[in-house]
């Protein structure tokens, strides 16, 4: 047999064998769900929708000025999802806290961010090239900013410190965060998506690139 499609049907046959593996944690426990962050399922509709916002923008908003090309990054679902994931966990933490956040306060930091920017249209590309923020989450997205503003004040400190990591850190055990593991783990000390490492994967294409050289 050639070589090349002697190392493809090996390729082929890890994958297969690795499916099952791929998504039992996550797919057998809890069905078309790409997380599970407390007792609320984040599906995988879900995520593939705010992929595609992500996408749309990328192509009606997006500037690139900054160089973040967020549509076009290999890792953007993995990394959609810990966003959403983060946002759950950042909202449980301001709960603990007894923070509360009024869709006027949102309303007043957008029309202030909008007046700073020129325009809501203007404040909306800087959004997206900054945060990869989609247009029709600008608003989500200010409402958590705030709850995160208010719960480092609460605490002394201010967002990005160990104090306020360690309350995210409490909000993500609370919550007790499982990914689907095609998606990765979660790091609840960090609040953090970790990658699953699948070395099986690089061994046997490793070994394809050496033979067909």
């Amino acid at each position: 047999m050639h070589r090349r499609r002697r190392t493809a049907l090996v390729l082929s046959a890890a994958l297969a064998a690795a499916a099952p593996l791929l998504t039992a944690c996550g797919s057998d426990a809890h069905p078309g769900a790409a997380a599970v962050v407390g007792n609320q399922r984040i599906t995988v509709a879900q995520l593939e929708n705010r992929v595609t916002e992500v996408r749309d923008a990328q192509r009606t908003v997006g500037t690139d000025q900054t160089g973040q090309t967020v549509a076009l990054k290999g890792t953007l679902a993995r990394d959609v999802l810990h966003n959403m994931v983060l946002d759950r966990v950042l909202h449980r933490a301001a709960e603990n806290a007894g923070v509360t956040v009024t869709r006027k306060e949102v309303q007043q930091l957008r029309s202030a961010l909008e007046e700073q920017a020129g325009s809501a249209k203007a404040l909306e590309t800087a959004w997206f090239d900054q945060y990869g923020i989609a247009p029709e989450r600008l608003d989500d997205n200010l409402h958590l900013r705030l709850e995160a503003q208010k719960l480092a004040t609460g605490l002394g400190t201010e967002t990005g410190t160990p104090a306020f990591w360690s309350a995210l850190s409490k909000a993500s055990k609370e919550l007790d965060v499982d990914l689907n593991p095609r998606y990765g783990t979660w790091d609840a000390k960090t609040s953090t998506r970790v990658d699953v490492k699948t070395p099986w994967v690089r061994d046997v294409t490793a070994t394809g690139s050496e033979q067909t050289t």
